[in-house]
């Protein structure tokens, strides 16, 4: 057990680091010059930074000669939601809309693996749902309908 002393001497040095934290986040100078900091931080996005989700949907849909209708009626997806996903370009969709998309584009395991990523997605090993897209993918099984069989059978959530 702490004594007293000790338990002072901590709560002083919690509130004393708390409080230079405080004034140091709070200080107009930035550590870096924010004309540097500002540079390298554009170079970097620019580099790495690759296709958005929907330009790479979009990609995909124009690449099989499909139209939109097609595509987003293939994978249960409303009008008004696919239009998000054109009229948005950041806007992100739920990891069970991008698998729909990618199984209505028949997409290899890898380029589901690409669109998922875009998406801020992946498919793990160790979740259930995500086994059986893969499963679904490894034997090319694209109709949703299957898929969702397949889902309902193991007690997980259609697409």
């Amino acid at each position: 057990m702490l004594n007293e002393q000790i338990l002072q001497e901590l709560h002083d040095f919690v509130e004393t680091n708390r409080e230079i934290r405080i004034y140091d986040i709070q200080k107009e100078e930035p550590c870096l010059s924010d004309k540097i900091y500002s540079s390298e931080l554009e170079d970097f996005i620019e580099l790495h930074q690759s296709a958005s989700f929907s330009e790479r949907l979009f990609q995909h849909i124009d690449g099989k000669g499909q139209t939109d209708a097609s595509i987003y009626k293939k994978a249960g997806v409303d009008r008004k939601h696919f239009s998000k996903i054109r009229s948005i370009p950041d806007y992100k969709p739920s990891k069970r809309t991008v698998v729909a998309l990618c199984l209505s584009l028949e997409l290899s395991e890898e380029e589901t693996g690409d669109m998922l990523s875009a998406a801020g997605f992946s498919l793990s090993d160790s979740d259930r749902f995500d086994l059986v897209i893969q499963f679904c993918l490894e034997k090319r099984i694209y109709d949703i309908d299957d898929v969702n069989q397949a889902l309902y059978s193991l007690k997980l959530k259609p697409l």
